[in-house]
């Protein structure tokens, strides 16, 4: 279950209820999977589901609210940035249709060494499962849709 942000910047966070009462997480998961299924407002992945956007990197799989999904920045990849090692291709799930990545985005992914593919999050998340599975280095950032 993922709590609602009170506050546009806050990142959204997890909660787990335990015994000592309800502890407050990042939502991540530690490792890679397929994406099962997308839609209503959030993913399913490794029998879970998470509502919200999400980054899957290396790393594993992070929550990620983008400031403003219409108008990505550099800032909303941060997370990405600091892996850009680790990553050559970028699959960016802009939503139910297709828009080109900004310019000052796209010079910045690219003087990491990462290539962009921007494309509607349905295709965005066919092309990850399938890199995936060839074991390339990719990283997806998903725009959930309804």
């Amino acid at each position: 279950m993922a709590a609602r942000r009170s506050r546009p910047d806050a990142p959204r966070r997890g909660l787990t209820v335990t015994g000592k009462g309800i502890v407050i997480r990042e939502a991540h998961f530690p490792g890679r999977a397929p994406i099962e299924a997308y839609g209503n407002g959030g993913f399913r992945f490794a029998d879970m589901s998470h509502r919200g956007s999400l980054m899957c990197l290396p790393s594993g799989i992070h929550g990620w609210e983008p400031a403003d999904p219409l108008a990505l920045t550099a800032a909303d990849f941060d997370r990405l940035l600091a892996e850009a090692d680790k990553v050559e291709i970028l699959v960016v799930g802009m939503g139910r249709d297709l828009r080109p990545l900004p310019a000052a985005l796209r010079a910045a992914l690219k003087a990491a060494g990462i290539a962009p593919d921007p494309m509607s999050t349905g295709a965005a998340v066919r092309t990850y499962n399938v890199l995936l599975a060839e074991d390339r280095a990719v990283a997806a950032a998903l725009i959930a849709v309804d």
